[in-house]
């Protein structure tokens, strides 16, 4: 018995690792959290020159706003701590998306119009849907402030204001 859910195991977990071998696609919904009015989509698609990023997030205050992978895809708590802090499986220093030493989840900052509303496009060269690096499964985290791309740990952007879980899209 014990050899056979040994085996069974194994099975599963090959065919699990080969479903998703090869991520192409991927979106985070973003929700506000407690008090807040952050929300959008930020959408992935891994390509030859990098991992394309687009974001629209409506909801936030004019100005610069911290924007990060962070390590959980546990946003299940009113101030979204519980995603813990930003996804660095590099161990490098905090850092601004072109940093040559920066996180994997350093992708800088959004800026909202006087609207409240922030696009974000880039080709990022270093978080991946595949791999070591991947985001699959990992909070986006949409601070109140801006990053200044150096402070350490992480940039002091302030509170989190919207987050959500990176998901493997169609």
């Amino acid at each position: 018995m014990k050899r056979t859910s040994s085996l069974l195991l194994s099975i599963m977990m090959l065919c699990t690792s080969s479903i998703y071998a090869d991520i192409k696609r991927a979106t985070a919904v973003i929700h506000p959290t407690k008090g807040n009015t952050a929300s959008g989509v930020v959408k992935f698609s891994q390509e030859d020159d990098g991992l394309h990023i687009t974001a629209v997030i409506k909801g936030l205050t004019p100005g610069e706003h911290g924007f990060h992978v962070h390590q959980f895809g546990d946003c299940a708590c009113d101030d979204a701590v519980c995603a813990g802090g930003h996804f660095n499986p590099t161990n490098q220093p905090h850092g601004g998306p072109d940093s040559s030493e920066r996180h994997v989840g350093d992708f800088g900052n959004l800026v909202a119009n006087e609207d409240g509303v922030a696009t974000y496009e880039r080709v990022d060269t270093i978080a991946t849907l595949n791999g070591s690096n991947s985001i699959i499964g990992r909070a986006i985290i949409i601070h109140a402030g801006r990053d200044d791309l150096h402070s350490q740990p992480v940039g002091n952007a302030g509170a989190r204001v919207g987050s959500g879980v990176v998901g493997i899209a169609k």
